[in-house]
């Protein structure tokens, strides 16, 4: 493991993405377990792509225009209805108190997952990313692959529960807010719906 390694996962996790984005949503509308629940569920929606990109079945994403195109529509249709959720007054951003029941916890986990695993970019990302940190002299590069693997997947939940964290801390000066808070849920919404739009234009 190299320093270069940390610093370019660093930029990579802290980049606003989905799930960052969805962390931070949660954190103003649930409270802090909340946020950290959602930060656990897109770590949890890496996996998927990390296994991928270590079994090389990413390589068929990137090799098969057909199979991105399905994949990468269902996470622009997803995105899309998350953005239709968020506008909504009982959707993504309905104001609810931090007392998480096992049912709205696994609802956030759930959601949390989905947003992460139906982006394609992320498998074509991780294939293309992992390999360049395994020296070809390394004896046991699935063992360094899985390594590497792991410390990505804990500093992208350390970084996005401190956003869900702050987002937490400042939400009474939003929810009291009407007006504020009808502006948040159409900037979420509209985030949603660009990160939706970038994705459909993506190419492999």
């Amino acid at each position: 493991m190299t320093i270069e390694f940390l610093i370019t996962s660093l930029i990579v996790v802290a980049s606003p993405g989905t799930g960052a984005l969805y962390t931070l949503a949660t954190g103003f509308s649930r409270g802090g377990r909340s946020s950290i629940v959602a930060a656990f569920g897109c770590t949890l929606g890496i996996i998927p792509h990390m296994a991928a990109a270590i079994l090389g079945v990413a390589a068929l994403l990137h090799t098969s225009a057909l199979a991105f195109q399905i994949f990468k529509y269902v996470g622009v249709a997803y995105l899309l209805y998350m953005a239709w959720k968020t506008l909504q007054e009982h959707g993504t951003l309905k104001i609810e108190n931090d007392g998480l029941s096992g049912q709205s916890a696994l609802q956030v986990t759930t959601t949390a997952i989905l947003i992460n695993i139906l982006n394609p970019k992320l498998s074509i990302f991780f294939l293309a990313f992992l390999p360049q940190f395994i020296s070809t002299e390394e004896t046991h590069p699935l063992s360094q692959m899985l390594l590497l693997s792991a410390i990505f997947m804990l500093m992208t939940f350390v970084v996005f529960a401190l956003y869900g964290l702050f987002a937490a801390a400042v939400r009474n000066h939003v929810i009291t807010r009407p007006r504020v808070l009808t502006w948040m849920r159409r900037t979420f919404a509209g985030a949603f719906a660009a990160l939706g739009a970038k994705l459909a234009l993506a190419d492999r």
